[in-house]
């Protein structure tokens, strides 16, 4: 069966397959899914199709054998549930944890790694590099650069603001707004 044949022979019977295993199966969603995957199957065997002379039925039985793996799939998922239990209630994430996840979002799905192998994973800069293939300056880059970055993005609870650029050099005692230092106490 040539790609033009096949591609002429789904057009032709995948309404009627769907219709078929829909009724065989009860579920709509299900008979297209299996109908789906058996064309994708058949595709491989286009040549043994077109030997054997009944590429519907071949169809039809690859799709209702899907059926079946799935539903013991599933009967063996629920006895195992059964028989263990369900897992152990699982605190959810505190509203912090969500404002971590929230601002990682915003950065560079590299640098957003990194930051998560360094300090998630508690990774050296030398194994976040051998995992990702960058070299340990670029680590360091993406570090720093996405420290930075998330200082802007995330409130500190101890309501401490990150300094910008122009206060980073300033001296702490000389950074009065009358240009008169400030006490030390």
């Amino acid at each position: 069966m040539t790609v033009e044949e096949f591609e002429e022979f789904y057009a032709h019977a995948v309404a009627r397959l769907t219709g078929q295993l829909y009724v065989m199966l009860g579920d709509l969603h299900e008979a297209q899914d299996v109908v789906q995957e058996a064309f994708v199957k058949g595709w491989n065997r286009r040549r043994q199709l077109d030997r054997d002379g009944q590429p519907e039925a071949w169809i039809r039985t690859v799709a209702w054998r899907l059926a079946v793996s799935r539903w013991r799939f599933r009967r063996r998922t629920t006895e195992a549930w059964r028989r263990g239990g369900a897992p152990p209630w699982v605190e959810g994430p505190e509203p912090d944890h969500l404002v971590l996840v929230d601002a990682l979002r915003g950065l560079p799905p590299q640098q957003r790694r990194t930051l998560a192998l360094h300090y998630l994973c508690d990774l050296s800069v030398d194994q976040v590099a051998a995992e990702t293939g960058l070299s340990t300056g670029t680590v360091k880059t993406h570090l720093s650069r996405g420290r930075a970055a998330l200082a802007h993005r995330i409130e500190d609870p101890r309501g401490v603001r990150p300094r910008t650029e122009d206060q980073r050099g300033a001296h702490p005692r000389t950074d009065h707004p009358s240009g008169e230092e400030a006490s030390g106490e």
